[in-house]
């Protein structure tokens, strides 16, 4: 399990990922899409990279735009398991 970071942590951490933004005790990033399958297509890519990492964010599916929320519940916050994926999501994403 990995530890919690902290305040300095999470910010030096985030200038690898400026698409994700800290809010509370977790990071978030929103992708849009021009159509409805290409979010749902997302979803299905994304599923397999966070089933492969066993570190599930939430999901949310407005239209065409796919909130991910990442935070490691067991530390209460952001920790580096959070961070690696958000880059993976971000080389799928991008």
């Amino acid at each position: 399990m990995s530890d919690l970071l902290d305040k300095a942590e999470l910010a030096a951490a985030l200038k690898k990922c400026p698409e994700w933004e800290h809010e509370k005790d977790s990071i978030t990033r929103t992708v849009e899409f021009e159509e409805f399958m290409d979010a749902i297509d997302f979803v299905n890519d994304l599923a397999e990279i966070v089933d492969e990492a066993q570190h599930y964010p939430d999901i949310t599916v407005r239209h065409t735009r796919v909130t991910i929320r990442l935070t490691t519940e067991d530390e209460g916050g952001v920790t580096d398991l959070d961070i690696e994926l958000a880059q993976r999501i971000d080389n799928l994403a991008d």
